[in-house]
């Protein structure tokens, strides 16, 4: 009697044309990542999403645009920190605020918000410095089911005490309690902290730039763009940046070597934060 599950080679190289699916059609690039994370990954998307094969997601990824939202869901970390970094917010807290507080009115952009953690952790240090309410938050992400949790502001009661020592390290002027209610082993952030917040669907790959921006803080997600999706993404915040206007990139994304590099200067170098330039 033969066995007709795929083989775990022929499953390996559904796999590999899977991945090349995904960087032919839509230029994100995990080729060279670990194959043993990327499969654990993969398999749980193909059971999760009913799949029977990882031939039949590449085909649903080729012809159903909703599919990669779906995907990057399991192949990206959707799990991020409040004040992840604490330096950099120290940074923004200490380096950008100022320069904000002279604008009557500010945008703030959080580019790939993930679940909200950053887009928090961004309300309660402008609530602080007094700038929340005369700024209005971008809130976007290519995942529809990241953007409702975002919307929710609820966490787990067991990840409270790192958002809490990264709200101190930060230079936090309140306590991290002071903005949310506990209940039943979850925290649920305050209502008013979304009050001047609009989430949006949107595309780094394949949507235009919208607004002007004082701030764009977009971490830890060029990561996974090849070098072509990195120079569209920086264009994009170049050219949704008003002149002066500051960018935020994560700890291993840098502008060095990016065709946009010149339009920006270090501003805090060691937090990558970059400014727009004037000319």
């Amino acid at each position: 009697m033969t066995d007709t599950a795929p083989s775990e080679k022929t499953e390996d190289i559904e796999i590999r044309l899977l991945l090349e699916a995904l960087y032919t059609r839509y230029h994100y690039d995990f080729r060279n990542y670990a194959m043993a994370s990327i499969k654990r990954r993969l398999k749980q998307g193909r059971e999760q999403l009913g799949f029977p094969t990882f031939s039949a997601m590449q085909e649903s990824l080729l012809h159903d645009p909703a599919m990669l939202g779906r995907l990057l869901r399991y192949l990206t970390v959707q799990v991020s920190e409040m004040f992840r970094d604490p330096s950099y917010f120290k940074a923004i807290r200490d380096k950008v605020v100022p320069h904000l507080r002279t604008y009557p009115s500010l945008k703030v952009w959080i580019a790939g918000c993930s679940r909200g953690e950053e887009l928090y952790s961004l309300v309660i240090l402008f609530r602080e410095e007094g700038l929340e309410d005369r700024t209005l938050f971008y809130a976007t992400d290519i995942s529809q089911d990241a953007l409702q949790a975002a919307e929710a502001g609820i966490f787990t009661m067991d990840r409270i005490p790192l958002f809490t020592e990264n709200h101190r390290k930060s230079g936090g002027k309140s306590s991290l309690s002071d903005y949310y209610q506990a209940a039943y082993g979850r925290v649920s952030f305050d209502k008013s902290l979304r009050r001047n917040v609009v989430f949006s669907d949107h595309s780094l790959v394949t949507d235009a730039v919208f607004g002007e921006m004082n701030l764009i803080s977009c971490r830890n997600v060029l990561i996974y763009f090849d070098r072509a999706l990195q120079d569209r993404a920086l264009g994009l915040f170049k050219e949704s940046l008003a002149r002066k206007g500051f960018l935020g990139l994560g700890a291993k994304e840098s502008l060095r070597f990016s065709n946009q590099g010149g339009a920006f200067t270090d501003f805090v170098r060691e937090e990558k934060i970059y400014q727009r330039r004037a000319d």
